[in-house]
């Protein structure tokens, strides 16, 4: 039988929880062997300071030479910064399928982001500020991000960005509407100029940009696992 493995890679700032639904929702539904790193300076408390963005693709492909080592097949899911993180490593290593969730070709949204703002607002005068989901996600995340790790989030994108026309591998892309962090029309950016033959582009209505915990994710996880088990098309 053929093993596979998948690597998911979490986002800036953030930590496995932010990909967790999906990751327990593979477990449930393959045998794959699953890889979930934690990113240097990352995690459930943030230690950012003196970590630079080529730590962060080190250990990325640190974890994805070891799933190469067990498995004869290997899968890379990518959310927000783990989105490029993982176009990274298909282009430089035998990956077979990718899958970019609200990947940070692009960012912010200012638009949505503006929106969300005024809502923090809203509850603020309402009294319910410590129920608001976006505002206790990021306050913690914003008081412990030094400006040098924000810069070197952008350095490792704008690295990155002119590497995504080298992706030939089938491509999933999957981006919620109402993403304050990374703008929709970074999912049809993404769309247009990776080079894969065989790709595909959905969007999620009522999803902000923490897209595995939406109110669409079963549609998404199921959308991902049929992409990831669908044979190639052959070229």
């Amino acid at each position: 039988m053929m093993t596979i493995g998948c690597l998911c890679i979490h986002g800036f700032t953030g930590n496995p929880n932010e990909i967790k639904p999906l990751v327990n929702y593979l477990n449930e539904k393959t045998n794959w062997l699953l890889a979930v790193p934690t990113l240097p300076g990352h995690g459930e408390t943030l230690s950012l300071k003196g970590i630079r963005y080529e730590e962060w693709l080190e250990h990325a492909e640190a974890e994805l030479k070891v799933l190469l080592n067990k498995c004869e097949t290997v899968y890379v899911i990518g959310f927000s910064m783990g989105g490029l993180i993982a176009s990274y490593l298909a282009t430089h290593y035998p990956v077979k399928k990718l899958v970019l969730l609200s990947a940070a070709a692009r960012y912010i949204n200012l638009k949505q982001l503006a929106a969300d703002i005024a809502e923090m607002i809203r509850d603020s005068f309402r009294g319910n500020l410590a129920h608001n989901d976006l505002f206790l996600r990021y306050k913690t995340k914003i008081r412990n991000t030094p400006i040098e790790a924000t810069r070197q989030f952008r350095t490792l994108v704008s690295t990155i960005r002119p590497m995504l026309a080298n992706i030939t591998i089938p491509t999933f892309i999957a981006q919620g509407e109402i993403d304050g962090i990374v703008p929709p029309k970074t999912a049809r950016y993404l769309y247009d100029v990776i080079n894969a033959q065989e790709k595909k582009l959905i969007f999620l209505k009522e999803c902000k940009h923490l897209i595995c915990h939406c109110n669409e994710r079963d549609k998404l996880f199921a959308e991902v696992l049929a992409f990831l088990k669908r044979q190639q098309i052959s070229l």
